[in-house]
């Protein structure tokens, strides 16, 4: 018995290819697919013909889905780095979403259109009028993703009309708008922070697409986290209600690495790098003193990532604590006795905590901090501080003086510039958000799904949040590597949802 034929699928369009082009009768194209790459079941614009294909189609909106759009030839065509080794996407490629399955299940997996040049797009250089702006937090890499938009539009599409909206997205009505060229951007990827400026809040639709409206431009290029993102949407949104063309384009900024679909954003690589120096210093200090602790706070409101994997690349860690693994402090296996036993062997601790992490215990020690910041986001209590007291005064008590010190690096860390890696990725992401709205597409954001990247509809991205999921082998790596205990006995590990 041999491996299956490679499944056949023909792809029906009912009103044109999917990228705003009309049809007068539907048309068809036939096409072999890869081994684990799956066609949408049903969606409004594409019907797919075969039974040994599954998944759905997560297509981002097409601003031909609700205007006539003209057609341009790719003015990359006559770019030596791109039309003359043919460096264009097919505009049916897909990613999928999942690419491990069992060979004894059908394939089911959400799909997402492939990011990258088109050979056709649907504005024009000249007629091109592009704002940037960045919103919420600074985080490492800002910069390189202003500088990339800049040099795409400028140096490969001959846009040269390009603005930078200054301090988050009230600077659309609050604040004059920048003129941006590659001569303004040169070099700012060596600096940390934004050159544009940033603010959490501010996002009053109706008067930022009045301000678009007014200044007559037709791409924006928003760099934010979530609640930057759902705001980018509701732009989207009611430019199309306005019927006004306006390509809207996230790119997906957040330090904890916490944005769904995607593998990972940018600055996070930064941000594990960075941490190693404030874990490097506190094993310094913890292993110069008898009974020595050092205890590092660093990024992670509601997902451990830049915890988890600072501790793994470290190897000095004793004990991660993160919001989505419980932990208890006192009796048999809790947090206590584990810390005590590694001063027992060791002489010295080193633990990473998550500043999300321990939140209930926290607000029960402290005083309960309510409300939300200007972003929406709850505000935290300070757990490493909790920690630190917590652990002090129970050492106390059992006759132990503790020499500890607290490192909390977060806003040294966010604020450098990003390293090689994360300088390649913003480069990808920024190149990729362009190539997008120049094709015509809206409301959608960009990054790598499984090493590829992908065009994502934001309503889609913005549904839910990823974490780390304690059942997920790279948390049990960590605690393979480092030997800490699961800390299950109250209330066990929770569980993904």
């Amino acid at each position: 018995m041999g491996f299956p034929r490679r499944p056949t699928v023909v792809v029906y369009n009912k009103s044109g290819n999917g990228n705003g082009d009309a049809a007068t009768s539907p048309q068809k194209s036939t096409k072999t697919v890869e081994d684990t790459v799956v066609f949408p079941a049903d969606d409004d614009n594409l019907c797919v013909v075969d039974p040994l294909c599954g998944g759905t189609l997560m297509k981002a909106q097409h601003l031909g889905d609700f205007m006539k759009l003209p057609k341009y030839n790719n003015p990359m065509l006559d770019d030596e780095a791109y039309g003359a080794v043919g460096h264009f996407i097919d505009p049916d490629d897909v990613v999928p979403q999942t690419v491990v399955h069992n060979i004894n299940k059908p394939l089911s997996t959400n799909l997402f259109l492939r990011a990258g040049p088109r050979a056709q797009v649907h504005f024009h250089p000249n007629e091109v009028k592009a704002a940037i702006v960045t919103c919420g937090g600074l985080c490492p890499g800002l910069n390189t993703v202003i500088r990339e938009v800049v040099m795409t539009l400028w140096g490969r599409y001959g846009v040269r009309k390009i603005l930078g909206v200054k301090n988050g997205y009230r600077g659309f009505y609050a604040e004059n708008l920048i003129e941006l060229n590659p001569e303004v951007v040169d070099g700012i990827h060596r600096r940390g922070g934004t050159m544009l400026g940033t603010s959490r809040g501010g996002s009053v639709t109706a008067k930022i697409v009045d301000a678009i409206e007014y200044r007559g431009i037709n791409h924006v290029y928003i760099i934010g986290g979530d609640g930057t993102q759902k705001g980018a949407l509701a732009i989207h949104e009611e430019a199309r209600k306005r019927g006004i063309k306006l390509a809207v384009a996230g790119i997906p900024k957040t330090i904890d690495n916490d944005v769904d679909i995607i593998d990972r954003s940018f600055g996070f690589d930064t941000a594990v790098e960075e941490a190693q120096h404030a874990i490097n210093a506190a094993h310094v200090e913890a292993t110069s003193t008898p009974l020595g602790v050092g205890l590092v706070k660093v990024m992670g409101r509601h997902a451990g990532f830049i915890a988890m994997h600072s501790t793994l690349s470290s190897r000095d860690v004793d004990l991660c604590l993160i919001p989505e693994v419980p932990f208890f402090m006192d009796g048999p296996g809790g947090v206590i006795e584990y810390i005590e036993s590694k001063l027992a062997l060791n002489n010295h601790v080193v633990i990473v905590i998550a500043e999300g992490a321990g939140q209930e215990q926290v607000q029960v020690a402290q005083s309960h901090v309510s409300g939300t910041d200007a972003s929406g986001n709850k505000l935290l209590a300070d757990c490493g501080l909790w920690l630190a007291t917590d652990m002090k005064e129970k050492f106390k008590a059992r006759g132990q003086e503790i020499c500890l010190k607290y490192i909390d690096p977060t806003y040294m860390i966010r604020a450098v510039p990003s390293n090689a890696a994360d300088n390649v990725y913003c480069t990808v992401l920024a190149q990729a958000a362009v190539h997008a709205a120049f094709a015509g597409y809206t409301g959608f954001m960009v990054g790598p799904v499984n090493g590829r990247h992908a065009i994502i509809p934001i309503d889609v991205a913005t549904q839910t949040s990823s974490s780390v999921n304690p059942q997920d082998r790279m948390w049990a790596r960590l605690m393979a590597s480092n030997g800490q205990p699961s800390f299950a006995k109250k209330g066990g590990v929770q569980k993904k949802k």
